[in-house]
């Protein structure tokens, strides 16, 4: 599985962290002050940055597409090493050079590596070279220039590339802090762009009573749920469920007399059941499907959520398992149906004509519309033949049909 980090996922990209242009900076300016090779890679070995102040014989080994990869191979294995540890990794790489990785560990996730060596500690011996000869069949490279290149490698003492790891330890810290802090200005960003854009959404409201669509109790139910994700856990699900409460302020602030089509209405109940399942957890579970010719189909604003509503409160909030509500829009000919099924407790016979009628409580808890006006008002914008229809038993749920025209 993936892993996610500030909404990132971690494989890949360092890059998001940190200017790739910064990281160029650093790197360059610790390989000249040291003499020796650099780069920064990711979690998987590739390069972030540009090879700096590579050797002849490394260079030489990355033209060939096998020895590249190789060499991404090797640099993760020790950069996976470094993070494990959470301290420098020296090794031997794959084609026997001294390596030397740095951690970069961001709120105690590895990101990635900063990268130094391509020395020796000793003058090659006859060993070393007959495995640079097999590295250069293997990659399909010219054995003597290989053998050539690596005569020229620099020979240091362990003192010397110790030095150099410290060196480049704090190297990584400085890259760490820099991530830090760039994660924290986009967090405070956002942050502050959120609350200017709830704000801003708060005093519509205001100024239009919600249109009678959005009472306090969900809101306040709802925020209450977002302080409680924030305290328990990282940013990431808390900041979702904001973008999904936005989104339906967002629509619910439209006129309740627009057309909207069936794509946007089922984007909508997605951030209403998101944020429903946040509240109830496992306790429901959901289902949506849609044929692709049915999405462009025009609906009236609001016609699902009432539905939604009414198999959660009524069908499984007080159900002691839960259960699992389903929606399918297919099209039949020239009609659509929309069926919001649920697993809940059902109604007892008689109620359900009774819910249409407008003689039994239906009224959505948030909107403050009724499966009843939903019905009339898909009756008033399609004709007689258009409307809801509702199955149900005791102990196995209900079913609304929501028929609608193909082309309104």
């Amino acid at each position: 599985m993936a892993e996610y980090v500030y909404g990132l996922p971690v494989q890949g990209y360092l890059r998001e962290l940190v200017a790739v242009s910064l990281l160029q900076e650093v790197v360059d300016k610790f390989a000249r002050a040291t003499g020796v090779a650099a780069i920064v890679v990711d979690v998987d070995g590739t390069p972030i940055t540009k090879p700096s102040n590579f050797t002849a014989f490394c260079r030489l080994v990355r033209s060939s597409p096998v020895g590249e990869k190789g060499c991404y191979e090797s640099d993760r294995r020790v950069g996976e090493a470094a993070a494990k540890w959470k301290s420098l990794s020296l090794h031997q790489c794959h084609c026997t050079l001294i390596d030397m990785a740095a951690p970069l560990i961001v709120d105690g996730v590895y990101w990635g590596a900063v990268l130094c060596g391509q020395v020796l500690l000793e003058p090659p011996q006859e060993e070393q070279i007959k495995q640079v000869r097999q590295v250069a069949r293997q990659y399909g490279l010219d054995e003597e220039k290989m053998c050539a290149a690596l005569h020229k490698i620099e020979v240091v003492t362990e003192e010397k590339i110790r030095a150099a790891g410290e060196l480049l330890q704090i190297v990584a810290n400085y890259i760490v802090e820099m991530s830090v802090s760039r994660i924290t200005s986009q967090r405070l960003t956002r942050q502050l762009k959120e609350k200017a854009d709830m704000e801003r959404v708060m005093h519509q409201l205001e100024l239009r009573a919600l249109q009678s669509q959005v009472n306090p109790h969900f809101l306040f139910n709802t925020l209450n749920a977002a302080c409680r994700l924030a305290m328990i856990e990282g940013a990431s699900q808390t900041e979702e469920l904001i973008y999904a409460l936005s989104g339906l302020l967002r629509y619910t602030l439209r006129k309740i007399d627009q057309m909207v089509s069936l794509r946007e209405e089922l984007e909508h109940i997605t951030n209403y059941l998101f944020i429903q399942r946040t509240r109830y957890g496992n306790h429901i579970k959901v289902k949506i499907h849609a044929q692709p010719e049915a999405l462009n189909a025009m609906i009236p604003l609001m016609t699902l959520q009432p539905l939604v509503e009414n198999a959660i409160v009524h069908g499984l909030e007080l159900k002691e398992d839960g259960g699992t509500i389903f929606i399918n829009a297919r099209c039949f000919g020239e009609r659509i149906c929309i069926e919001v099924r649920d697993t809940g407790l059902g109604m007892e016979p008689g109620v359900a004509s009774q819910v249409l009628e407008g003689n039994r409580s239906g009224l959505g808890h948030t909107t403050g519309l009724g499966l009843s006006n939903v019905h009339q008002r898909l009756r008033h914008c399609f004709g007689e033949k258009y409307g809801l229809e509702i199955f149900s038993s005791p102990g196995e749920g209900t079913t609304v049909k929501v028929w609608i025209p193909l082309k309104s």
